[in-house]
């Protein structure tokens, strides 16, 4: 069920995507020849109005074939893609990405107006409070009881549940002094955080200290902090968290570039992002639709990268044209393309390779590999 979920949002993305190129080329007088969703062998196919709409087996991306798009095919018929000034081209290229963009702000206004849970507010607002202690961990050892509320470590005021486990999860191995509340008096207490292995949302396994308690469940709306909106302040709401993730998603891509973070730590591929998918439906409607939102606002980002084959590299060139007067020369221009489609092949290549090292794949190939 998980997968055909993530088929389907998939599929969503890209017609969306494929659309905006489609209605806009129709309106600037483009003869559509095909539209695609998916890759390989056709599953489904019907032409209307003269426009073949095709199914194909690998549902990983889509395609518009225009008329005349193919500069060694090009008559100088009127309804084909060359034959259009360079704006009506930039427009039909563009409108791809901002159909994108447009559909992840529509996505966020509905998750504003159904309302959604804000874990971050709803962990703050949790007191840390120990509601059992584990038997033999550290927390027993040291003496925490269950009904014992977290008030600070090493000097800190702890006011939340989250805070506890920031601070905790980093100090594996150190002592650290902790105040409790327990029966109206101040205990102090120090306790040793033990390296445990948890997992994360890609099924992959990491070290992270733990002491041994645990937090009662959030089991009465009550405790849930929920965010709701009128459809008028949605809107606002909306563009607020649009603006926000695009904000974050170039902060990102600046930082891989100049060496401040890690490609493998800001980049997630179609297995990455199933996995996100499978987290977000065990959640709820309304953050598989936050979820949704932000992988179109980042297909429309990534999309608008000046490289060919992206729809950012056919803007590139055609603002190179538009500068020049003319187009680059024809040899130029598939040089450019196969360059462009190389690091394509290579970043896809690493971005799996990335995924794949995340869900531990790579390390258990290479156990099977040392026998």
């Amino acid at each position: 069920m998980v997968f055909l979920i993530f088929v389907l949002i998939l599929s969503v993305l890209i017609v969306v995507h494929e659309a905006g190129h489609f209605f806009t080329a129709k309106k600037m007088g483009v003869r559509v020849e095909q539209f695609a969703l998916g890759f390989g062998p056709k599953l489904f196919s019907r032409v209307w109005e003269g426009t073949e709409y095709c199914l194909c087996a690998i549902p990983l991306g889509g395609y518009v074939k225009m008329a005349g798009d193919d500069r060694t095919q090009c008559k100088g018929v009127s309804d084909e893609y060359f034959s259009k000034s360079i704006g009506h081209r930039s427009w039909i290229i563009l409108m791809g990405p901002i159909v994108n963009y447009i559909f992840a702000y529509l996505c966020f206004v509905i998750v504003f107006m159904i309302g959604y849970v804000d874990m971050e507010a709803t962990n703050k607002a949790v007191p840390a409070k120990v509601e059992q202690v584990v038997v033999e961990s550290a927390a027993e050892k040291a003496g925490v009881k269950q009904g014992d509320q977290i008030m600070a470590i090493d000097g800190t005021s702890i006011g939340s549940w989250g805070e506890m486990q920031e601070k905790v999860s980093h100090s594996a191995g150190k002592e650290l002094q902790f105040s409790l509340m327990r029966d109206g008096e101040i205990k102090t207490l120090l306790v040793t955080p033990q390296l445990r292995t948890t997992k994360d949302i890609f099924g992959r396994e990491k070290q992270v200290g733990q002491i041994g308690v645990q937090q009662g469940k959030i089991d009465s709306p009550d405790k849930l902090v929920i965010r709701k909106y009128s459809f008028v302040a949605s809107l606002g709401q909306a563009a607020g968290e649009l603006g926000k993730i695009t904000g974050k998603t170039y902060s990102s891509l600046w930082e891989i570039i100049t060496g401040q973070r890690s490609a493998k730590e800001g980049m997630t591929g179609l297995i990455g992002i199933f996995f996100i998918i499978k987290f977000a439906v065990a959640i709820g409607l309304s953050f598989l639709l936050h979820v949704v939102g932000i992988i179109s606002a980042s297909l429309a980002i990534f999309n608008l990268l000046p490289i060919i084959p992206l729809d950012g590299g056919h803007l590139f060139l055609l603002g190179l044209e538009k500068m020049r007067g003319r187009a680059l020369s024809l040899k130029t221009d598939e040089l450019m393309a196969k360059v462009g489609f190389a690091f394509i092949i290579v970043l896809a290549a690493f971005v799996f390779y990335v995924d794949f090292e995340r869900i531990g794949l790579i390390d258990r190939v290479v156990h099977f590999l040392k026998g």
